[in-house]
């Protein structure tokens, strides 16, 4: 026999059918063929170093009687031989017997590594199981009090929501192409298996752990039931946290019997409105609310709690739909004065008192029932369907919080209603968004409320917008969003209670998105069946919410159906004696329609005074000293730029020569009223600088960032204060919100506007000031 014929001979490159030969011709007869090498590989000897020498004739027999029977040899040798046989690289066939006396203990250790690594996927699915309905939960949520169409106007449920615990492994009729369970890798068994909760979810409440079932149903009442929460969007971690803390933490929803029975009460209220209205007045337009009846609780309930937290001042404006409700039963305007709106012949005493019922605003000082403090309540007056009143109101909230010295929005807040289709299609909303945030804008915080009809006067949503929801807009500014059921009057309730207490503690805007439907038609008059049968139809199937909320209660034991029926007889008897009354008006007079009190034009009878143009020419010291100040930098150690120096030289000369150009006359005109103790806010695009590089008002400091200097502010030193500030680029929402701003406050100039307007002729002593409220 030759050294190493069979084993080391397998280190050298050999055909299959050469190997074949080889063996046959070595090996003793009685030994059957068991080996049959596929593939060699090519090697030195020295990779098997036990194979050199006298060696290789001992590895060669107990090769042979391996080959007879593997047992016969030591355990070592046989894996030897069988992973050489199986085409092991040479020096790669040999272990070691350490390795085989740990052989058993490492298959254990690889065990218990799979079912940890098992373990850690499932604890990592359970959170990501989590954040899915944090996320995408408000898509399942049942919104639409109809049940005809998702909110978010897509039927398809995400893969990542599993709708119910029972559904997590089922495979036969999956809910989405690829079952929910098999998205995480968890299935039916895993129901049980208890799991530590993250950080980042408040549903365990006191609890660390819950069965995977548990967590699931947990989940399903946070955000699949009537409320969908839209708010992972926010950029801010403590934002997310308190929103998930008021909507997951259990029992969180749970109301007295008191806020119940208040509740019934104004829903009550609400919806007998309407029901007095149609009945007698049925051939009139009046934009009523049915359909949407919570939405009276709704705002009393934003009113209520922002009084707790200590607004003392809410400006409100609305579309036309619900409106007179609103007056009736939020600004708690005399009936009488609603229901004479209805008399043809009523008579308007002033000029500005004829406009339709639904275009007019209040305003209202009264004590709030349920914080005892007083509050002031103004619905601004609104001539159309859609959005132009949103800046407005903005403007008239900046202006109460400046007279105030409201600088962060403690005392006054505003509250914005929108239409759906109008809260999505109107560009001025995203505007009057865009500037809530701004330093000179910012009115820290609006509460909006939408009521989403799911429908545009006859245009299906599904062809009005291009988003899942009309409030999409709200995202860009980071605004959380709250849809609710508007027929469930408790989530209603509690999701206005988060939106007021969001906005005191945040102040910043939030959206209240109450899904609905308009039982009636875009008005009193029009027919929705033309349009939209299969909505209608359903539409008058359902039955209204303050009757499903009173036998809700009736149910529960809350209330009783006699003391349901005597609140329902108790607000019949108070709207028939204001119908009454009514018929006693015969003149309108504008005093019961005016959205703020207007001390400086009407008496405290709310009749308009007589009016007189007070004297505006000026002396000419004072003008010669409001130049100086034009043309000088009234602060130490601050640098100009080289070409500004230039132009308040030139403004000096101006002075001297007893000549004015347009910037010097306007700096001399608000430098006057400033004075006097005339606040003056200059608002629009650029007018720090002015446009042509002609004002300059504000001066910057070449060296050190965001180091101004306000000439204006240095005129005098018991002056009003002067502000000017750029706005964004904006055009239709600054416009609004200037003018309120103008009307709210003495004065308030826009260049949008050219309000700034006066009469700058060659002299210095024929400056007139043309407005000067």
């Amino acid at each position: 026999m030759h050294r190493l014929r069979t084993c080391a001979a397998r280190l050298r490159p050999l055909t299959v059918s050469q190997t074949s030969q080889n063996f046959s011709q070595q090996r003793p007869a009685s030994v059957p063929k068991t080996f049959h090498p596929v593939r060699c590989y090519t090697s030195p000897v020295a990779a098997e170093p036990f194979l050199n020498g006298t060696s290789s004739n001992y590895v060669e027999e107990m090769y042979y009687s391996w080959l007879e029977d593997p047992k016969s040899v030591h355990k070592s040798w046989d894996i030897f031989f069988r992973n050489a046989n199986a085409g092991a690289p040479p020096g790669k066939a040999h272990q070691s017997p350490l390795s085989l006396a740990v052989l058993p203990q490492a298959q254990s250790l690889v065990g218990a590594q799979i079912n940890v690594e098992k373990l850690v996927e499932d604890h990592l699915a359970v959170q990501s199981l989590i954040r899915a309905y944090q996320i995408r939960g408000h898509h399942v949520a049942q919104l639409d009090p109809l049940g005809i169409m998702d909110a978010d106007l897509d039927c398809h449920i995400p893969n990542d929501i599993i709708t119910s615990s029972d559904k997590l492994g089922e495979k036969s009729e999956p809910l989405t192409t690829e079952p929910p369970g098999g998205f995480y890798g968890l299935d039916e068994s895993d129901l049980d298996k208890v799991f530590r909760l993250p950080t980042t979810t408040f549903i365990g409440g006191t609890e660390s752990d819950l069965p995977l079932r548990e967590i699931i149903r947990r989940l399903e009442m946070a955000y699949c039931q009537h409320i969908g929460v839209e708010f992972m969007f926010i950029n801010d971690l403590d934002q997310c946290q308190w929103i998930r803390e008021k909507f997951e933490k259990p029992g969180v929803m749970q109301f007295t019997l008191e806020e119940k029975r208040t509740l019934l009460a104004r829903m009550v209220r609400s919806t007998r409105f309407e029901e007095f209205l149609q009945r007698k007045w049925s051939s009139e337009k009046r934009f009523g609310l049915e359909g949407c009846e919570s939405l009276i609780p709704a705002l009393k309930t934003i009113i209520d709690k922002s009084s707790e937290k200590g607004v003392e001042n809410i400006v409100m404006g609305m579309p036309h739909r619900g409106r007179l409700n609103v007056l009736a039963n939020v600004i708690r305007k005399e009936l009488e004065q609603i229901f004479c709106q209805f008399d043809s012949k009523l008579e308007a005493a002033d000029e500005g008192s004829g406009d339709v019922k639904y275009h007019l605003g209040m305003y209202h000082r009264r004590i709030n029932r349920v914080t005892d403090r007083n509050i002031t309540l103004s619905l601004m007056a609104n001539p159309s369907h859609l959005e132009a009143v949103d800046p407005v109101v903005q403007g008239k909230t900046k202006a109460e919080q400046f007279y105030c010295g409201d600088t962060e929005g403690h005392k006054v807040m505003s509250i914005l209603m929108h239409g759906d289709a109008a809260f999505a299609g109107q560009g001025v909303v995203y505007e009057t968004f865009h500037l809530s945030d701004l330093p000179s804008y910012s009115t820290h915080g609006t509460v909006h409320v939408v009521v989403n009809n799911q429908i545009g006067f006859t245009t299906d949503p599904r062809m009005a917008r291009s988003s899942p929801y009309p409030t999409d807009v709200a995202r860009v500014v980071n605004a959380p969003i709250f849809h609710v059921n508007a027929d469930d009057p408790e989530a209603v309730v509690y999701v206005c209670n988060v939106a007021a207490e969001w906005r005191a503690t945040f102040h910043k805007d939030v959206v209240v998105d109450l899904v609905c439907y308009r039982r009636l038609g875009h008005n009193e008059m029009d027919e929705p069946m033309f349009t939209q049968p299969l909505m209608y139809k359903q539409i008058k199937k359902q039955k209204g919410v303050m009757q499903k909320y009173g036998e809700k209660l009736i149910a529960e034991g809350a209330v009783s159906r006699q003391e349901y029926e005597e609140e329902i007889a108790k607000y019949d008897k108070i709207c028939e004696e204001a119908h009454v009354r009514s018929k006693d008006e015969k003149i309108l007079h504008i005093k019961h329609w005016l959205d703020s009190p207007w001390p400086g034009f009407f008496n405290l009878d709310g009749q308009p005074k007589s009016l007189t143009c007070p004297t505006t020419g000026l002396t000419e010291e004072e003008l010669i000293h409001i130049g100086q100040v034009a043309s000088s930098v009234p602060v130490e150690d601050f640098t100009i730029h080289g070409g500004l120096s230039r132009i308040l030289k030139a403004r000096g000369e101006m002075i001297k020569n007893r000549t004015v150009d347009w910037a010097l006359g306007e700096y001399m005109a608000f430098g006057s009223l400033l004075k006097e103790g005339i606040h003056v806010r200059l608002s629009g695009q650029d007018v720090e600088r002015g446009t042509f590089s002609h004002r300059h008002h504000v001066l910057h400091d070449q060296n050190v960032d965001k180091r101004v200097c306000i000439p204006m502010n240095h005129v005098a030193p018991n002056q009003a204060s002067y502000t000017v500030c750029n706005s964004s680029l904006s055009e239709y929402g600054v416009l609004g919100k200037s003018l309120s701003l103008c009307l709210s406050l003495c004065l308030s100039v826009s260049v949008s506007l050219c309000l700034s307007v006066f009469l700058c002729l060659s002299t210095m002593y024929t400056i007139y000031i043309v407005i000067k409220l």
